[in-house]
């Protein structure tokens, strides 16, 4: 029998063959054996259809993550039920708590009793703020019926702690999910957001008049006009960048459709023959380490004898959605050192990299080690964190449904926005960063002066679709670059692979990478690593300039061959040095660092890197 092409006709159920030969009795028909399979149209239906439903669905998770600042109701719901659920099947559980409730309700009536015996005598109190808790600071708290007030507000807040957290049974995911949560409520209901239960508000009525109230309402009004005009806050234009913020000279000598490559002009006549290469997070722009001339880190270097070179990341639009990790890692960290090794040929390079621009440098480090790149000389990371199983508050933020919810708000858009970023980040310190600002600004009629730092954290960035799912899967949720699973070009890479010295930073408040999670860079290298806990923030601890009033810091170094000391050892056991970090880190650079020789060329004309404009450049400026 010859052979035959089978064909189907297109909107029919037919089958039509190549040959006119008629099949035999003893052949089964064409229609007999593949009347029972599904059509090619009835596959491309299907298809059509789940397509169609996968972009409703995408489509509604992205309405409603606008208003939920990529929160997914699902897993709200879902943690919520099981801490109740939980609760429900706990009776010892239950009856603790009614004890705890028994208890504290006796201690605010023994408190109140002794408060009416001793009318104008401190008689203590029966619970304190946590540290980081100043909203009951004032002196105005203690005196009747305030004392009263807040003194049972906090002893609600600690029952409702108790209520959320121990529960045998519930995830830790969804325990912290639920105790956020509940914090969230509590912070909002507290006694100092209003005007009848907050005695400093009540004083700066009477002291003005009310006219505090007047303006805390044009407050208000003007920064809701400026936020539905996309405007930035007020007092932000008295730090323009170029102008006030980032001025320390340079040009940009490199520039691809990611980076701005930013090489400062020397401030001494000699230098380190080693540069500096400076990889910032792209959250936010770059000139957090270029702020004003007295606390910017770059001007700082240069006045120590080094030759600094600075990446500054784009500011990615809806045509940027599929640039990915290693995008950045090729068109960043790669392309800056090749730059780099034209300008200052035959020298090796001390590399630095701040917050998640740290992680990226880590990744290219470790890729360049497992590859044989002998190009850096040291590794420096600022708040960054290499390990994501102790990533703090921002872990709420990352699970399956979160995920899908965000990244179905970011497919909608091509990135995520500044806005919805933002919203996430002021949650996790709702205390300081809204309800604060709602109180003094608004209540009490006071704008808080706006400082540099302030105005550099107005000026946000944007974040690619296809990059930031690929940081929130890879390395939060699956901890990819710890276990040895992340791969660049095809192979896994390694951190114990890096065996140049590394200096870390972590800060003492910090809400982003908390520094136990940034001290775990001892367990995933070989390496010799300097370690210094300084305090202060993520942001603030880092910007710490010498001649900072407050600050202090704790450092100690682990040789490659030295043995593990555990982060409660370490505070414990490690001296803490009055002052910045910074000298600390530049002394560090020079021991790593060779006899000073004269300064390089700005640029390499003749390898094609000749000058093309004045720092701070143009990407720093997109809006």
């Amino acid at each position: 029998m010859p052979a035959q092409q089978l064909s189907i006709v297109p909107g029919k159920n037919q089958i039509t063959t190549a040959s006119h030969k008629r099949p035999s009795a003893s052949e089964p028909k064409p229609a007999d054996t593949l009347a029972s399979r599904p059509c090619v149209e009835d596959d491309y239906n299907r298809s059509a259809v789940a397509a169609v439903a996968n972009i409703v669905d995408r489509s509604l998770h992205a309405v409603v993550a606008r208003f939920t600042f990529g929160l997914s109701p699902a897993a709200l719901l879902g943690a919520n039920l099981d801490w109740a659920a939980a609760l429900a099947l706990a009776p010892g559980k239950q009856m603790e708590l009614a004890t705890k409730g028994i208890r504290k309700a006796a201690r605010l009536v023994n408190y109140s009793a002794r408060c009416a015996i001793n009318p104008g005598v401190e008689v203590g109190t029966c619970i304190e703020p946590l540290p980081q808790d100043r909203r009951f600071s004032h002196e105005a708290w203690q005196r009747w019926p305030y004392n009263l007030i807040y003194q049972g507000f906090l002893l609600n807040q600690q029952w409702w702690y108790n209520a959320t957290t121990g529960l045998r049974g519930v995830s830790r995911q969804h325990q912290d999910m639920v105790e956020f949560g509940v914090r969230q409520i509590l912070d909002m209901w507290s006694p100092s957001n209003f005007i009848l239960t907050n005695p400093e508000i009540l004083q700066q009525i009477f002291r003005n008049g009310g006219m505090n109230l007047v303006r805390g309402l044009y407050n208000f009004l003007e920064d809701w006009e400026r936020t539905l005009g996309g405007k930035r806050p007020v007092g932000v234009d008295r730090f323009q960048v170029g102008r006030d913020v980032a001025i320390t000279p340079g040009k940009v000598i490199f520039r691809n459709r990611l980076i701005e490559l930013i090489q400062y002009a020397p401030a001494t006549e000699r230098v380190r023959p080693e540069p500096i290469l400076i990889v910032p997070a792209w959250i936010m722009k770059y000139y957090i380490l270029d702020l004003s001339p007295h606390n910017s880190l770059v001007k700082y270097l240069t006045e120590q004898g080094y030759t600094v070179f600075m990446i500054s990341w784009k500011n990615p639009g809806p045509d940027d959605r599929d640039l990915s990790l290693a995008d950045y890692r090729r068109l960043g960290v790669m392309s800056a050192l090749d730059v780099i090794g034209a300008v200052v040929p035959h020298q090796k390079v001390h590399a630095l990299g701040y917050c998640l621009g740290g992680t990226l440098l880590s990744i290219a480090a470790a890729a360049m080690a497992r590859d044989g790149d002998d190009r850096l000389k040291s590794v420096t990371l600022l708040a960054a964190q290499t390990d994501f199983t102790e990533a703090g508050e921002l872990m709420i933020f990352i699970d399956e449904h979160q995920l899908a919810f965000i990244e179905d708000m970011m497919w909608q858009q091509g990135f995520l926005d500044t806005v919805q970023m933002a919203g996430a980040f002021q949650m996790l310190r709702s205390n300081d960063l809204i309800w604060s600002r709602v109180v003094h600004e608004y209540l009490m009629g006071e704008r808080a002066p706006m400082n540099d730092l302030m105005a550099w954290n107005a000026d946000a960035t944007r974040m690619p679709y296809r990059m930031h799912s690929e940081y929130l899967r890879r390395l939060f949720l699956h901890n990819d670059l710890a276990e040895g699973r992340y791969l660049v070009d095809g192979r896994p890479i390694a951190l114990t692979d890096i065996r140049v010295p590394i200096f870390a930073v972590g800060t003492t408040r910090d809400h982003v990478a908390p520094w136990h999670s940034t001290y775990k860079i001892h367990l995933l290298t070989d390496t010799k690593v300097s370690y210094v806990l300084t305090n202060g923030g993520h942001n603030a601890g880092i910007v710490s300039e010498p001649g900072h009033s407050g600050r202090s810091f704790q450092v100690t170094t682990r040789e490659s061959a030295g043995s593990y000391v555990d982060p409660e050892t370490f505070v414990a056991t490690a001296p803490k040095k009055e002052g910045s970090w910074w000298p600390e880190w530049v002394a560090w650079l020079s021991q790593e660092s060779g006899a000073p020789v004269l300064p390089p060329a700005m640029g390499a004309t003749g390898a094609g890197y000749a000058p093309l404009a004045d720092a701070p450049g143009t990407y720093v400026l997109q809006s």
